[in-house]
């Protein structure tokens, strides 16, 4: 199993992630992705949205605001109950999750197990960010950064089926980030304050809804195979009864083998109708459903499968590193399935003097492929520094290609390597990536 420090200096060092706000001492929950980072979170992104949205007929997409009306979260019960129990050391102020010092659930004067101080009694912390919206900051301006990006979608309902003229059952799916004030982030970019959600709601008859539970399930597993991610490194959990939430029937999650311990990618939960249920009652407007065939007006059961870009991503990065022998030194490959990698082709030219003829070549690819020109330091160095980034093929236009207007073409995984014509490398790469 990778150590943990060696994959977060490896993403500092090839510009996959860097610490927020770094040369200031860094803030503590927050991340940001550099150009390598930027490119493979796209590409989860898009291959999520391609799969959910665009390849079905009955999935529609939006993008909403991040700020609602703060009766959105008075409905969805996050307001009274979105919190985390915590605890403060009396001593060094430093805080806890009170289930992270499981001890003072039982003894409200547990010791610190940072300095060995006497712990403050549990009090709950709610996990939502404040803000205000307008001039002044009073009660009356108080709005939230929004913990999820889902109940948007449940506000939205009628006008989405409105204007997209879909019929029960569909789904309404949206990526977006989210906040959530979480008292200790921890494991890289597993649980951060600011995160990014791809989610889907699913609205169905409530006879029909543990089908689809079952239908959505399978979709999700499958598509977390299709990134190409270990099939031995994925399980599915479903929920233990005392697990799930008052509202839901049944949940599973998509876990994947962290290096510290089993951890939830995804979770896919039927929701019946109670989020709809909420906010037609505080809202008291009429989100129902009316089935014209029937002649009967109903709210739709939902289900929901919510996955995190970030920890997919940090699955994803886990999943690639490796690290072999090859002859004296220690190769690190990040073996991306060439579908996501964040460069799939580089292109190198051996000499300054064979540039022109270089760039052309990338340009030409870029057209087609996601692609890097890369003309610093060795051959040797620039293989290193592409099998760390992840990329899946390097080409390299030499002295020889001059004369026989071929290049050498080298793959990531086996380092072979195949002298292919300059005409006919788009073809050869296509072939590659089907």
């Amino acid at each position: 199993m990778i150590d943990m420090e060696k994959l977060v200096s490896l993403c500092k060092r090839r510009g996959f992630i860097f610490q927020n706000s770094e040369i200031y001492g860094g803030i503590n929950g927050f991340w940001d992705y550099g150009p390598i980072g930027a490119e493979l979170k796209r590409r989860i992104r898009d291959s999520w949205w391609k799969n959910m949205v665009q390849e079905r007929e009955n999935v529609v997409g939006i993008d909403t605001a991040i700020i609602a009306h703060p009766q959105t979260w008075v409905a969805s019960g996050h307001v009274a109950s979105f919190s985390d129990p915590m605890v403060d050391c009396k001593k060094c102020k430093k805080r806890y999750r009170a289930d992270d010092v499981p001890e003072s659930k039982k003894h409200p004067k547990g010791k610190c197990p940072e300095c060995g101080g006497e712990l403050t009694e549990a009090r709950a912390f709610n996990l939502m960010f404040q803000t205000h919206v307008g001039a002044t900051s009073d009660s009356a301006s108080l709005a939230y950064l929004r913990p999820e990006t889902c109940q948007s979608i449940f506000t939205q309902f009628k006008n989405v089926y409105t204007v997209s003229r879909q019929k029960i059952p569909f789904g309404i799916a949206q990526i977006g980030k989210a906040f959530r004030n979480e008292i200790t982030p921890r494991n890289f970019i597993f649980r951060s304050r600011e995160f990014e959600q791809m989610e889907m709601e699913f609205f169905c008859r409530e006879k029909e809804s543990e089908k689809w539970f079952e239908f959505w399930v399978n979709e999700r597993q499958n598509w977390f195979y299709g990134l190409g991610i270990s099939k031995d490194r994925l399980r599915l959990r479903p929920h233990r009864k005392d697990e799930l939430a008052h509202y839901a029937s049944s949940c599973t999650d998509v876990e994947f083998e962290m290096p510290f311990g089993w951890s939830e990618m995804e979770g896919i939960a039927n929701r019946g109708n109670y989020d709809l249920t909420q906010h037609v009652k505080v809202s008291g407007k009429d989100l129902s459903w009316f089935d014209e065939a029937a002649k009967e007006r109903f709210l739709p059961s939902v289900i929901e499968t919510s996955v995190g870009v970030d920890r997919t991503l940090l699955a994803v990065l886990v999943d690639a590193y490796h690290e072999e022998q090859v002859k004296d030194e220690t190769r690190v490959v990040m073996r991306f399935a060439p579908s996501i990698a964040p460069y799939q082709v580089a292109v190198f030219p051996l000499s300054d003097k064979l540039e022109e003829p270089s760039h052309k070549l990338e340009r030409d690819l870029r057209k087609h492929f996601v692609s890097d020109f890369d003309d610093v330091s060795s051959i040797g160095k620039r293989y290193r520094r592409h099998d760390e980034i992840g990329t899946p093929f390097c080409v390299t236009y030499d002295f020889q290609s001059e004369e026989d207007h071929a290049v050498t073409i080298r793959d990531r995984d086996t380092m072979k390597q195949d002298r292919v014509a300059v005409d006919k490398v788009t073809e050869y790469l296509k072939e590659k990536f089907v």
